[in-house]
């Protein structure tokens, strides 16, 4: 079963202890060598995000100013990993660099959905 572990951390903006390239090295490696990643990526600083809304009556609304929720914690990249079951997935996601220094990662099943 497909799982995405979903990483985040505090902004790098609030001086939290942060994770060495190094730990992500070692860990992308492990999950490369244990056959169980599918895709995965870091993503560009939060200031890099757009966000698009359409509203009822079909028009869009592009904002480039940042996110808006409330919350200390950012999205910094996901993983999605193949593995028997959630309790696998969970360990992956216990190791993962990202769930150390204040940060969390979030498990959450793939629906697939068939053609």
């Amino acid at each position: 079963m497909k799982y995405m572990l979903l990483m985040y951390g505090p902004p790098a903006a609030d001086g939290g202890v942060q994770c060495e390239f190094e730990e992500w090295v070692t860990y992308d490696k492990a999950l490369r060598e244990a056959g169980v990643l599918v895709s995965g990526y870091a993503l560009k600083d939060v200031s890099t995000a757009t966000t698009v809304r359409v509203g009822p009556a079909g028009e869009r609304t592009v904002t480039t100013d940042g996110p808006f929720a409330e919350t200390r914690e950012i999205l910094g990249g996901y993983d999605v990993i193949d593995v028997p079951d959630l309790d696998v997935a969970l360990e992956w996601a216990a190791r993962c660099p990202g769930a150390r220094y204040g940060g969390s990662v979030v498990v959450r099943p793939i629906d697939e959905f068939e053609a």
